[in-house]
């Protein structure tokens, strides 16, 4: 049987890309996101939203596919829809010698959903920065609800 590693969000950056440009021209842009799960409490039969901090990389990898630039030009608080897959990313420490692990969305593709990025010199709409678990009651985003993209309508010949 075959393996299948795939990605589909949507959710809102914690933060603005962070872009690195490597010697030999190529980028990758790292950046912060959260979507919410929802769940019953136990304790009060209410439904909560609970966040999921994750985070990507995109790349400028060939020709025509430059995700990094693309992720660029977004701000804290975008929402946006993800197509991506898992990598886990391992290394040992330079100063402690020991060895780490980081599982990170690698992003296959990027489509802007919901309000239009904000011009340059206004804020980003969106929630404050958060690490994960800090200030989870404010963590919520209040507006638009997540929509997916629509599929494509089916087309009949005769």
């Amino acid at each position: 049987m075959g393996n299948l590693n795939k990605v589909m969000l949507i959710g809102r950056l914690t933060r603005d890309p962070e872009v690195t440009e490597f010697k030999n021209g190529g980028k990758v842009a790292n950046l912060g996101f959260a979507v919410h799960n929802v769940r019953k409490n136990a304790q009060t039969g209410e439904w909560e939203e609970t966040p999921v901090w994750l985070n990507m990389k995109a790349f400028n990898h060939e020709p025509g596919r430059k995700l990094a630039d693309l992720a660029a030009k977004l701000h804290k608080g975008r929402q946006v829809f993800v197509e991506g897959h898992l990598v886990l990313e391992q290394w040992d420490g330079k100063e402690d010698g020991k060895h780490h692990s980081k599982l990170f969305v690698y992003v296959d593709g990027i489509e802007f959903t919901g309000e239009k990025p904000a011009a340059e010199g206004e804020p980003a709409p969106g929630p404050a920065d958060h690490a994960p678990g800090e200030h989870v009651e404010d963590a919520g985003w209040p507006g638009e609800p997540a929509q997916a993209p629509r599929p494509a309508k089916a087309v009949r010949r005769k």
